[in-house]
């Protein structure tokens, strides 16, 4: 028998492959420590020794388990999900549109869409926005919602240097399907999930409540660098009984434009820009490096996330619209195999400006 335990990231639930079956486990203790699985569409046949190995494993890692947020590979793509502080950066209104499908082939995969929208605005010295995001995990077993206001404050330093300070207040709903479970108590050993669960819900599987975040972004014409922390107040997330406090989660992100030839017919259409994001949230580590080669309107870019994934990205980027498409191939021990890697599509629409801002300085950070 093949096991194995890999944490899935932004939930306080770990996939098992056991047999070649994905069993989800949950370790909060809004539901007794206790094992379910995404309800099968068939009976499968089930070993006597799997229920009690599995609640082992679960009380084992129940003090290690922790949500951790959704996050997208286009980082840019939707720059103020990133950071606050980019909010109002490119001085004109624009729209950003996010999917990402991750681990499609697993039962339980994950679901995210995002939508924002932001702008630049000469009487409040800054830039201002509206963010909006919904994910799905285990086919809707536990769905988050979020919406938020953003404003951001851009500091001239000098001719060539500027700063900007962003904070985000945003509205969470979590919501946990309790008819989506099935519980070890429903498994017989030889004819599988065929019994009715004595566990019940315990409060409605929802919960609202209030988040804060805070960032900074300074940079020159070719260079950038910023920080935020997200969930400055640590908001009590447990959607049942009990309490489970969100854990700040912080990113750094740094980067440069580079133009290629500077003689010669490439001199002005030909970017490199290197990257490196660090994101640390409640000891979950993920470093990801990696350059975007923009000629054009069109660009590539290849990025390595550490032990988990290597990512490919393809974009258009034109004046009114930009679009991209990247996929992530599974390296960990999870396998590209089993997840089926992760797909991502992103769109922006970038508005025309009433009124272009003077003396206004673009961030030079990537499209995606």
């Amino acid at each position: 028998m093949k096991s194995g335990v890999f944490s899935a990231r932004k939930t306080s639930i770990y996939l098992f492959y056991l047999n070649k079956y994905s069993i989800f486990v949950t370790f909060e203790t809004l539901i007794s420590l206790r094992l379910f699985v995404l309800k099968p569409t068939f009976v499968k046949i089930v070993n006597p020794l799997l229920v009690a190995k599995l609640s082992l494993i679960t009380l084992l890692m129940s003090n290690i388990a922790m949500a951790q947020d959704p996050t997208f590979t286009q980082f840019y793509a939707n720059p103020s999900y990133l950071n606050p502080a980019l909010a109002g950066s490119s001085g004109c209104p624009r729209v950003s549109l996010n999917y990402r499908n991750e681990w499609p082939q697993l039962t339980g995969n994950y679901v995210t869409y995002a939508a924002a929208y932001d702008t630049y605005a000469k009487n409040i010295s800054g830039g201002f926005g509206l963010l909006a995001m919904h994910d799905m995990q285990g086919q809707g077993t536990i769905q988050t919602s979020m919406i938020g206001g953003i404003y951001s404050y851009n500091l001239k330093v000098t001719r060539k240097f500027s700063i900007m300070f962003g904070a985000r207040a945003a509205y969470f709903q979590k919501f946990l399907d309790w008819d989506k479970l099935t519980f070890g108590d429903m498994i017989d050993p030889r004819r599988g999930f065929i019994y009715q669960t004595g566990d019940v819900p315990r409060g409605n599987g929802r919960r609202g409540f209030f988040d804060v975040s805070f960032g900074t972004v300074g940079f020159t014409k070719n260079f950038y660098a910023g920080f935020a922390v997200h969930h400055l107040n640590r908001p009590d997330e447990s959607m049942i009984l009990g309490e489970s406090r969100l854990p700040m989660r912080f990113t750094g992100h740094i980067g440069s434009n580079i133009k290629l030839g500077q003689r010669g017919r490439y001199s002005s259409t030909t970017f490199l820009s290197p990257n490196i994001i660090y994101q640390y949230q409640n000891g979950f580590q993920e470093l990801n490096i990696g350059a975007y080669l923009k000629y054009e309107n069109f660009t590539i870019g290849a990025w390595y996330r550490n032990r988990d994934a290597f990512i490919m990205t393809v974009g258009i980027n034109t004046d009114k619209f930009k679009i991209g498409y990247s996929y992530d191939l599974t390296v960990s021990k999870l396998g590209n195999g089993v997840s089926g890697g992760s797909h991502e599509v992103s769109m922006g629409i970038n508005l025309k400006c009433k009124k272009k801002p003077k003396n206004f300085r673009k961030t030079s950070c990537p499209s995606f």
